[in-house]
């Protein structure tokens, strides 16, 4: 199989194209995944015929997996390796990357379709749990996205927050669209200690209380940074070390996926049990994971509504304490 062809089509697809696309996918690493193969072959899925005009009869590989196996498609020598956060008492997953152009043409190409042109922005990160630990999927995206807008303030802050809020109204007086994208621990902390009237700035929070503070949920830490930066919505941006492709809420709104991105809900008792609409357990469909597995049972908790966009509230009770993890509603 011709796979530049096939990362091509991935990044081109639309709603016509979406359903051979991932056939193509599923069969490309159905005979190239050992371990996916494995799993499908225990729910007696044995070719892409079997999958064939339904999505629903896709195995969806549990995203423990990325724990205690290698999911690779393909043999490979990785040129970069995501872990996951995590406590010292847990297993960080790791994702294996063949080829990091495909998580870079993903991420901007996901912005860009979001947010339009990245060179019109200024990019500020504020992600000081990231950055104080190696090989973390959402500083990589951040630090390519601060490289592609080529503005001079873009960057990274770590707990400078008197030269973030210089930095901020030097930008707000300039009337320059700004992108704060941070994890909410640093948000709020930033926000209550420096508050401010940001009306070119646009607020994104990725998660990530991870014990530092109560229990807050979104709603709360929504409102809170909406009330002490004088702004009236707040993004959120749902990605993983697992996923090679990021979903955004935008206007106090639901996530939206880029369209080589799809997210169905399992029924938490039965998890062959899989809808387009409702409550439950979400599965991820990322095209974009193209060299390890396209087809991930998440343990986050969700609604998707009839438009295809969804909601988060949580994760499983069993899940490891990660990211986002105590931030539900």
């Amino acid at each position: 199989m011709d796979t530049t062809k096939l990362i091509e089509s991935i990044f081109k697809i639309n709603k016509n194209s979406l359903q051979s696309v991932i056939e193509s996918v599923f069969d490309f690493q159905y005979k190239n995944n050992a371990v996916y193969q494995q799993w499908c072959k225990l729910r007696f899925i044995n070719n892409v015929t079997s999958i064939q005009h339904s999505i629903f009869n896709i195995p969806f590989l549990p995203i423990s997996f990325f724990k205690t196996h290698n999911i690779k498609t393909t043999d490979f020598i990785e040129e970069q390796v995501f872990e996951s956060s995590g406590t010292t008492q847990t297993i960080n997953s790791k994702h294996l990357i063949k080829n990091i152009e495909v998580y870079k043409q993903s991420f901007i190409k996901a912005f860009e379709l979001t947010y339009g042109d990245i060179k019109d922005w200024c990019i500020i990160g504020l992600l000081p749990s990231y950055l104080e630990r190696n090989n973390s999927s959402l500083v990589f995206m951040v630090d390519e996205l601060i490289k592609q807008s080529r503005h001079p303030n873009s960057g990274f802050y770590l707990k400078e927050f008197e030269s973030l809020a210089t930095t901020l109204q030097h930008l707000e007086s300039l009337k320059q669209k700004t992108l704060l994208i941070g994890v909410t621990f640093a948000l709020i902390d930033f926000a209550k200690t420096f508050p401010m009237k940001l009306q070119h700035t646009i607020v994104m929070e990725t998660g990530g209380m991870k014990g530092r503070k109560r229990e807050m949920t979104k709603e709360e830490v929504h409102d809170l940074l909406k009330q002490q930066l004088s702004i009236n919505e707040v993004h959120s941006e749902y990605g993983m070390t697992e996923l090679l492709s990021q979903a955004y809420a935008t206007n106090n709104n639901n996530h939206i996926c880029p369209p080589w991105m799809k997210v169905l809900v399992r029924d938490e008792e039965d998890p062959f049990l899989i809808k387009h609409i409702g409550k439950g357990v979400i599965n991820v469909i990322d095209l974009a994971n193209i060299y390890s597995c396209s087809f991930i049972a998440t343990d986050d908790v969700g609604e998707i509504f009839e438009d295809g966009s969804f909601k988060i509230y949580g994760r499983l009770d069993n899940s490891d304490l990660r990211g986002c993890s105590l931030m539900y509603l």
